[in-house]
């Protein structure tokens, strides 16, 4: 369960990266409530995590995919350029979170 918890966090994280950037510095109410809501809703579900995930793991967990999920989502749907360098990346924090949930686990 606690990695459906997890993921929910992460869903909501990428929200907020979004969010904040169509918050345009707070000064766009709707997106900068959709931030804040987003954001409550996703330290929410991963307090829920953090109930079985160690805290140091749960949280690298957390913002790693989402920082994976805001890139993929910005390629797919904000027409930003993913590149070898932005791929490389990715690879090596999946590499990363795999590596922290193994060694969780060990």
């Amino acid at each position: 369960m606690s990695w459906l918890y997890l993921g929910i966090a992460v869903i909501f994280e990428v929200a907020v990266g979004i969010s904040a950037g169509k918050a345009q510095g707070f000064t766009r109410l709707w997106w900068t409530i959709a931030t804040l809501v987003s954001g409550g809703i996703a330290t929410f579900f991963l307090s829920l995590a953090l109930l079985t995930f160690d805290v140091g793991v749960g949280y690298a967990l957390w913002t790693s995919l989402a920082g994976v999920g805001i890139v993929i989502v910005g390629a797919l749907f904000l027409s930003q350029r993913l590149t070898w360098k932005k791929f490389l990346g990715i690879a090596i924090v999946i590499g990363g979170v795999v590596g922290l949930n193994l060694a969780s686990t060990a």
